[in-house]
């Protein structure tokens, strides 16, 4: 899953008690921020094995920090602790973290068996990327739903809307139909993070033009 991790991120902000849409969409992505930093650093590893799955050819075979449930609750929990240095708001720290925890959660659905509960076997994945036809609509339903919910609620300005859901849409389609790239280097983490960070400082100049309260 990719942009469909961004669906919490848009449901919650959404709420008045929420922290604001550019921190959450950093929460959403948490775990893969995570990730390809420890990628670029050779502490977890992945390759890329086309046929791995029908839709994804990254063989994500040793993320233990970033991809154990465990780890993902430790990350859930530093965000959230931060939140709440930051706010005093015990409410906008659970939801942050229930945004940073819904990654694994979500990641359950789509990855093949890759995932564990605390950086050992077994391995879990429930395997939707064999499954274009439900994971194609299910993502896209997911994420355009999530960002109706928030423009109903929080009346962002439409031009910033706009330019959202078509850098949503944008980098959802590079994900599924670009070109597979042979060897993973140093280009693949800076590649994903530049996404990251893309989509994050647009969703902020989103949010400086909500309303608010919703």
């Amino acid at each position: 899953m990719f942009v469909g991790h961004w669906a919490p991120a848009l449901a919650v902000a959404s709420r008045r008690s929420a922290p604001g849409v550019g921190a959450l969409f950093i929460a959403a992505q948490l775990i893969d921020w995570a990730f390809f930093i420890l990628l670029l650093l050779g502490v977890e590893h992945m390759r890329f094995s086309p046929g791995i799955s029908a839709m994804n050819p990254m063989d994500l075979y040793h993320m233990p920090i970033t991809h154990s449930l465990f780890g993902a609750a430790c990350f859930a929990t530093v965000f959230a602790v931060m939140v709440w240095a930051a706010t005093r708001d015990r409410i906008a720290a659970i939801l942050g973290g229930a945004v940073v925890l819904s990654h694994w959660l979500l990641d359950l659905l789509v990855h093949v068996p890759d995932l564990t509960l605390a950086g050992d076997p077994p391995k879990l994945g429930l395997g939707l990327w064999n499954y274009p036809a439900i994971e194609m609509p299910l993502e896209l339903g997911m994420t355009f739903g999530a960002l109706w919910f928030y423009a109903s609620a929080r009346r962002p300005a439409p031009l910033r809307l706009g330019l959202m859901a078509a850098l949503l849409l944008a980098l959802q389609l590079f994900n599924w139909f670009g070109p597979i790239k042979p060897e993973v280097t140093a280009g693949t983490s800076v590649l994903a993070l530049a996404a990251y960070g893309l989509v994050t400082l647009t969703a902020w100049w989103m949010g400086k033009s909500a309303r608010a309260s919703a």
